[in-house]
């Protein structure tokens, strides 16, 4: 069966603005899986992770036949071959690539939580978000358009198109 899932894509290492938009095309070279829209990028400042370079941001949305943990496994797969790694949570890294929403189902495994557990709280995921699903709504915490009003004062800048 075919889900449309959406990913979040960050990267604040390296060449962010490179190696999002290589990530983006990788998405659609995972198996089962086809890329249908990504957003813009966005810059965006550090949250709860300390003094830190700013972070490059997006949002892909792909049709998957990948179930949520095999879409997840791929996705670890995928932060590797970019060179991530992960010294301590929330350190400075090369690709971050998030499992934010599968279809309108929620997951909670151990490692797996879906939606995303704050993406409701943060414009850096709900811009790019609103911009390629504008009436999409995160289950259990709302329409995005409404929960990114709430998020008016956290600072985001469009730097380039998809």
């Amino acid at each position: 069966m075919k889900i449309q899932a959406y990913i979040g894509l960050g990267a604040n290492l390296g060449e962010p603005e490179s190696q999002v938009r290589r990530a983006i095309a990788a998405l659609g070279s995972l198996p089962r899986t086809r890329l249908l829209a990504s957003s813009s990028l966005y810059r965006s400042a550090p949250v709860e992770v300390g003094a830190q370079p700013d972070f490059v941001n997006a949002v892909a949305r792909v049709e998957t036949e990948l179930a949520p943990r095999e879409l997840l496994e791929e996705l670890i797969t995928l932060e590797a071959r970019f060179g991530r790694e992960r010294p301590f949570p929330g350190a400075p890294r090369t690709l971050d690539l998030d499992l934010l929403l599968y279809g309108d189902r929620t997951v909670e495994e151990p490692g797996l939580v879906v939606p995303h557990p704050r993406m409701h709280e943060r414009a850096f995921v709900l811009l790019p978000l609103a911009e390629i699903a504008a009436d999409i709504s995160i289950p259990r915490k709302g329409g995005v358009k409404t929960l990114l009003a709430a998020c008016r004062g956290q600072k985001i800048q469009k730097i380039g198109g998809p």
